[in-house]
C-alpha cells in the first residue's frame, strides 16, 4: 500500500496544519502518566509568562527547581482533581498565597499590548500517538494540550486502509477503559475523526458512549442541507473545518473560555455543536464590525441546542466590542475600534427555564454573580439592571416588557442587543413599537432633532442605529422574515441570517420525524331537518353550525374517543418500557372536554387501566349546563399539569411498595390550544389529531412529537388524524423543512391603503392632526399609567365628529359603513407591520395610524344576526381508517412563503339564503359518501322508537322527567328488543353490559322526554 493512503499520512497531515497555525508539536516523552500533565510544557509556559509569581513558589522550595516543580505538578494535579481542568484553566491555582494562572485569554478589544502579549504566549501543543496509560501501551493517534494540561483526544481513520469512522468509535468504546486518569479526570472532548466526517463525546462510558456528529452540513455550515459536509474541493478533505477552524489556536481557547460548560442538572459537560459555535460567532462577528442598529433571523430547528446558542450569544454580545480594523462603511458610521457594540444583552422569551440556565452558565464563564438578572417584578428592579454595571444579561418577557420599562428613565445613547426566543410576528406592531419607544427614550427631541413628536413617533417603529435584534424561531412567518430577515445579495429576498434546518436536525438524528408514520381517518356522517318548518339561513354561518354539531355528538366523541383508546392500548401504552404518552389535539374548549369524558367513560366501561387522561384548556366553560375548567376536571392546579403527567411508574422506585405516595400516572393529556407550542415532553410518542391544523400551526403542533429520548426510536413516533390529509400536512411542512425565504414588500401598498380609507371623505386632516398632538403630548407628560389613561379618555372628543358622520352614513348606505371600517382597520394593521420594515418617516402615515386606531375603538359594530338550525338529527355516522402514510419530505430546497400584499377588504353583502334542508342535503352530499343503513346511528333509532310510543307520549306530557323515567325504563327494553335487527352486535352489548345499559337508558330517556315536550309545544 502506498504511504501516502495510510493513517499516518492522515494524522501528519492534520499535524502539519495545525503546526502552521501557531500549534507547537508536543513529545509524548514529556507526559507524566502519574499526574496527567506534559510538565515540559507546563513549566515552560508559567516561566515564560509568570518569572516573578514563579520565583516565590521556587523560594519556598530552597530554590530547588526539580523540588518546587514536583511539588506543583502534584498540586495542579489535584486541584484538576477537585475543581476540573475548565476552572483551572479560567482561574489558576493559588500555591501558598501564589496565584498562577494555566491560560491567558483573548482580551475583549486589542488596547492592551500586554493582555495580548500574554495570550500569544499560551503553549498549545499537539502530541501524535501518545501512550497515556499505567497498565498498558496503548495510544492515542492525537492528544490536543493547552501549556501542559491535556483537553482533547482525537482518534483518527482512513477509509482508504478499510477503516472509517465507525472504527474510531468501536476503538473508543472497546479499548479506551473510561477510568484511565487521562480519560476521567483530564481531557474534556473525544473525536472521532475520517476524512469526510467528524464526531464528538464528552464522557466515555464503553458501550454506552454517545457520539453526536460535529458535522458543517451537506451545504456547508448556516445554511440549509442534510447530515455529513459538502465536498472537499481543493482542500483535500471534508473534515478539514474541524483542525482549520475548531482547533485553530484561536478558536479552541475561545472554545475554554467561552463555550465549554458543565450542566448542573445531569452534570455532563456540554460541548457546542458545529452549527451553535458557527452562528454564534458569525452573529457576534457581523454585529462587532456592523455595530448595532442591525436585525438578524436564526432559522434552527427544533432539537438544535437552542437555549445554548441564545446562553452563548447573550454572554458574547454582552461585552462585544467592535472590530480593531473596521471598513469605510463602518466608520462612515461613526463607528470606532475596539469599542463595546452593546451596553446590555436583553432575552424576551416565555421560557422561565431559560433564566437558571443561564445563570449557570453565564456564572461558570464570568464566576460572578448577578450577570444574569430576571426582570420579575417591577420597574424599579428594571431600571437598575440596565443602568447598573453588574447585570450584562436581562431577561423579561415580551408582554411584561413595554410596561415595566415605560418609567425607566436615563437611557439615552444606550446600546441593547434584542434576543428574541421564538420569533413570531407577535413581535411586531404595538408590543415591538413600545418596547423601543421605552428602550430609545423616544416621544421626546432625544431622536428627532427638530423636537417633532409625530416625526419621532414614525421613527420608533423602524429601524434604529441603537438597537439590534437577534430572533431565533423555527418557523419563521412572512412578516418575521421581513422584520429580522437578510436581504438575498441578489434577488433581494428576505431570508435568515442563520439556518439550522429540520432536515439536518433529523439527519444527525437530533430529532424525530413525524411524517413518517400517518394514519388518516374520515368521518362519514348524515343529518336530517327535524324542524317543523323549513328555515332559510345563512349557508356559510348555518354550515358551520351543522359541522359542528356532527362533530360534537355524543355518538361522534364515543366512537373517536373509542378508536383512541383502542389505539392506545395496543400501540402506544407497550412502548419506552411502558412509559410512552399521547397528547390528544382537539379544535375548540368544549371538544376537549367532551371529548375528554368520552375517552374517561370507555375507559371505565371496558374496565381498563393504565389510559387515564388529563385535559388542559383555558379559562371557565359551561358544556350542557355544567360550569368546567381545567382544575375542577383534573382535580389539581393548571400549573401542576406538566409534572403531573411527566410522572411515570417505571422511573419510580418506590412504585408497588408500601413507601409509594401511589400518584396516578396520567397516559393522554386533551388539549385545546394549550400545550400545541413549546411543550417539550419526550416521552410523547403518539398525537391524536382532530383538529384542522394549518400553516405554522400544523409544524408547531405535530413538532410536539419530535423530542428525543433514550428509549425513544423513529418507529414509535405516530400521528393519527380524523381530520387532516396527510399530503396536505406535509405541504404545510415544506417551507420550514430547509429553509423559508419571502419577498419583500411593495412599500407603495401602504399609500393604496391610505387613499381607500381617505376615499369615504369621513376623515379630515385638521381634527386627526389635532389629536395626534394632543395624544403625542399627552404621553410625553403622563407621568403615570392612570394619569395616560385619563389622558386617553380625554382625547375621545377629538374623535367625536368622525363618529357622527360614520353614524349618518351607516344609517344612509350600511354597506359602506362596513367597507369603510374594514378598510381601515386594515390600514392600522398594515402600517403597524409595514412601518418597521420600510422607513416611511411619513407624518401623514403616522398621523393616520394613530388616530385610526383610536376612532376604532368608538365605531358602533353592526349587529350580526346569530343563526339558529333548530333541531337536527344525526342519522348516520361511520368514522374509517383511510390510509397510513409516510408523509416524510424529500429535499427541495428553499420554500418561498408569500409575502405582505394588504387587507384585500372589500364590501360585505348579504349572504343568498338557502332553506336548511337544501343545505342540509348538500352536507350529506359531501360527508354521507357510501354511508349506508349499516350506518345509522343506532341509540337515535331507538330514542325515535321512543318518542313515537303512544304510551311514553301520553306520560311525558303529564310529569316531570324523573317520574317520566318510571314509565320510560319499563318500556326501553321492550322497544329496543323489538328493533334488535337493526343492530345485533350493539343490541347484544346493550344486553350483557350493565354500565353500557344504564347509561344508554338514562340518554335515551332524557332526549326522548325533551323531544316530545317540544314536539307537542312545552318548553
Amino acid at each position: 500500500m502506498s504511504p501516502v493512503h495510510k493513517e499516518q499520512s492522515f494524522e501528519a497531515a492534520i499535524e502539519h496544519e495545525l503546526v502552521g497555525s501557531g500549534w507547537l508539536r508536543g513529545a509524548a516523552s514529556n507526559y507524566d502518566r502519574q499526574s496527567g500533565l506534559d510538565t515540559a510544557e507546563l513549566f515552560a509556559f508559567i516561566g515564560a509568562t509568570q518569572p516573578d509569581e514563579w520565583a516565590k513558589l521556587l523560594a519556598y522550595h530552597g530554590n530547588n527547581a526539580n523540588e518546587a516543580q514536583r511539588h506543583f505538578a502534584q498540586y495542579l494535579a489535584k486541584q484538576i482533581d477537585e475543581r476540573g481542568p475548565l476552572d483551572v484553566l479560567r482561574r489558576g491555582v493559588k500555591d501558598k498565597g501564589v496565584l498562577i494562572r494555566l491560560a491567558y485569554f483573548n482580551p475583549a478589544h486589542a488596547i492592551t499590548d500586554d493582555a495580548l502579549k500574554l495570550y500569544r504566549a499560551n503553549r498549545l501543543t499537539v502530541t501524535r500517538q501518545l501512550a497515556y496509560s499505567t497498565s498498558n501501551n496503548n495510544t492515542l493517534d492525537l492528544v490536543l494540550f493547552v501549556n501542559g494540561i491535556p483537553l482533547a483526544t482525537a482518534e483518527l481513520k482512513n477509509p482508504l486502509t478499510g477503516q472509517t469512522i465507525e472504527d474510531a468509535k468501536k476503538q473508543y468504546r472497546e479499548t479506551r477503559d473510561p477510568k484511565e486518569l487521562l480519560f476521567a479526570r483530564r481531557t474534556l472532548v473525544h473525536f472521532a475523526v475520517d476524512p469526510d466526517l467528524v464526531f464528538v463525546t464528552t464522557k466515555l462510558a464503553r458501550d454506552k458512549t454517545r457520539f453526536l456528529p460535529f458535522n458543517t452540513g451537506s451545504d456547508g455550515p448556516g445554511v440549509s442541507g442534510g447530515a455529513g459536509n459538502p465536498p472537499a474541493g481543493d482542500k483535500g478533505y471534508r473534515s478539514s473545518y474541524l483542525w482549520e477552524q475548531i482547533w485553530h489556536p484561536d478558536t479552541w481557547m475561545d472554545m475554554v473560555r467561552r463555550f465549554l460548560h458543565t450542566d448542573k442538572d445531569s452534570g455532563s459537560l456540554i460541548f457546542p455543536r458545529y452549527h451553535q459555535w458557527h452562528a454564534v460567532t458569525n452573529l457576534a462577528d457581523h454585529a462587532a464590525r456592523n455595530g448595532s442598529g442591525q436585525n438578524y433571523l436564526v432559522m434552527h430547528s427544533a432539537g438544535s441546542g437552542k437555549s445554548n446558542t441564545i446562553a452563548w450569544l447573550a454572554h458574547r454580545l454582552s461585552s462585544l466590542h467592535t472590530a480593531p480594523m473596521l471598513d469605510e462603511d463602518a466608520r462612515a458610521k461613526g463607528l470606532r475600534p475596539n469599542e463595546p457594540v452593546f451596553d446590555k444583552a436583553i432575552i424576551i422569551t416565555d421560557r422561565v427555564v431559560l433564566d437558571r440556565q443561564l445563570q449557570d452558565t453565564v456564572f461558570q464563564f464570568e464566576h460572578v454573580p448577578g450577570v444574569v438578572q430576571r426582570i420579575d417584578k417591577d420597574s424599579a428592579q428594571l431600571a437598575a439592571a440596565l443602568q447598573g454595571e453588574t447585570a450584562k444579561v436581562v431577561i423579561t418577557t415580551m408582554q411584561k416588557f413595554p410596561y415595566i420599562l415605560d418609567k425607566v428613565q436615563g437611557l439615552r445613547g444606550k446600546r441593547f442587543a434584542v434576543i428574541v426566543d421564538e420569533a413570531h410576528s407577535s413581535q411586531s406592531g404595538d408590543s415591538a413599537a413600545a418596547l423601543k419607544k421605552v428602550l430609545l427614550k423616544l416621544g421626546s427631541d432625544d431622536v428627532d432633532e427638530s423636537g417633532d413628536l409625530l416625526t419621532a413617533s414614525a421613527l420608533a417603529r423602524g429601524r434604529h442605529e441603537t438597537l439590534s435584534y437577534f430572533a431565533f424561531t423555527a418557523t419563521p412567518k412572512p412578516k418575521t422574515l421581513e422584520l429580522f430577515g437578510t436581504p438575498h445579495s441578489v434577488t433581494g429576498n428576505p431570508q435568515p441570517f442563520h439556518t439550522y434546518s429540520m432536515r439536518q436536525a433529523i439527519d444527525e438524528g437530533f430529532i424525530l420525524d413525524v411524517l413518517r408514520n400517518y394514519v388518516t381517518y374520515k368521518s362519514y356522517w348524515k343529518l336530517a331537518n327535524a324542524n317543523p318548518d323549513d328555515p332559510e339561513v345563512d349557508p356559510k354561518k348555518a354550515g358551520s353550525q351543522l359541522a359542528r354539531f356532527a362533530s360534537l355528538h355524543p355518538t361522534m366523541q364515543a366512537q373517536k374517543a373509542e378508536i383512541i383508546v383502542e389505539h392506545f392500548r395496543r400501540h402506544t401504552a407497550p412502548r419506552l418500557g411502558g412509559r410512552a404518552k399521547a397528547l390528544v389535539v382537539t379544535g375548540s374548549r368544549e371538544a376537549a372536554v367532551r371529548l375528554h369524558t368520552a375517552i374517561k367513560k370507555y375507559v371505565e366501561m371496558q374496565g381498563y387501566v393504565g389510559c387515564d387522561s388529563l385535559v388542559a384548556f383555558s379559562g371557565d366553560l359551561n358544556v350542557d349546563g355544567v360550569e368546567h375548567t381545567e382544575a375542577r376536571i383534573n382535580g389539581f392546579s393548571e400549573g401542576e399539569l406538566p409534572e403531573r403527567f411527566a410522572y411515570t411508574a417505571a422511573d419510580d422506585k418506590h412504585a408497588g411498595t408500601p413507601r409509594a405516595k401511589q400518584p396516578t400516572e396520567y397516559r393522554m393529556l386533551v388539549v385545546a390550544e394549550k400545550y400545541q407550542t413549546g411543550f417539550d415532553q419526550p416521552l410523547l410518542t403518539t398525537m391524536y389529531v382532530d383538529k384542522l391544523l394549518k400553516n405554522v400551526a400544523a409544524v408547531q403542533t405535530l413538532s410536539r412529537l419530535n423530542r428525543t429520548h433514550p428509549l425513544k426510536a423513529q418507529g414509535d413516533v405516530f400521528v393519527l388524524d380524523f381530520v387532516n390529509e396527510a399530503g396536505d400536512i406535509a405541504e404545510q411542512f415544506k417551507p420550514y423543512f430547509e429553509t423559508a425565504a419571502t419577498t419583500p414588500t411593495d412599500p407603495n401598498l401602504l399609500y393604496t391603503a391610505q387613499h381607500a380609507v381617505m376615499g369615504y371623505a369621513l376623515l379630515v386632516d385638521s381634527e386627526m392632526q389635532a389629536y395626534a398632538e394632543a395624544l403625542l403630548a399627552a404621553e410625553r407628560k403622563a407621568t403615570s399609567d392612570t394619569g395616560l389613561q385619563r389622558a386617553h379618555a380625554a382625547l375621545y372628543r377629538f374623535t367625536e365628529p368622525a363618529v357622527d358622520r360614520y353614524n349618518a352614513l351607516a344609517a344612509d348606505d350600511a354597506e359602506a359603513a362596513d367597507t369603510f371600517r374594514s378598510a381601515l382597520r386594515d390600514y392600522t394593521r398594515m402600517y403597524a407591520f409595514l412601518s418597521q420594515v420600510v422607513p416611511y418617516h411619513d407624518e401623514d402615515l403616522e398621523r393616520l395610524y394613530l388616530y385610526g386606531r383610536a376612532l376604532l375603538n368608538r365605531l358602533p359594530r353592526r349587529q350580526d344576526p346569530s343563526v339558529d338550525i333548530g333541531e337536527v338529527e344525526l342519522t348516520h355516522l361511520r368514522v374509517s381508517k383511510t390510509g397510513e402514510h409516510d408523509a416524510s419530505l424529500t429535499p427541495e430546497g428553499e420554500q418561498m412563503l408569500p409575502g405582505f400584499v394588504g387587507g384585500g377588504a372589500g364590501r360585505q353583502h348579504d349572504p343568498e339564503k338557502v332553506a336548511l334542508s337544501e343545505l342540509i342535503d348538500a352536507f350529506n352530499d359531501k360527508f354521507g359518501i357510501g354511508l349506508g343503513d349499516a350506518d345509522k346511528v343506532w341509540v337515535e333509532q331507538q330514542i325515535v322508537a321512543l318518542v313515537e310510543d303512544g304510551t311514553l307520549e301520553a306520560a311525558a306530557m303529564v310529569n316531570d322527567e324523573s317520574n317520566f323515567g318510571v314509565v320510560c325504563d319499563k318500556r326501553i327494553e321492550d322497544v329496543i328488543l323489538s328493533r334488535h335487527d337493526d343492530n345485533g352486535k350493539l343490541m347484544q352489548r346493550y344486553l350483557d353490559d350493565d354500565s353500557l345499559r344504564s347509561q344508554l337508558n338514562q340518554f335515551a330517556r332524557r332526549q326522548a322526554y325533551q323531544m316530545i315536550r317540544r314536539r307537542k309545544g312545552i318548553a
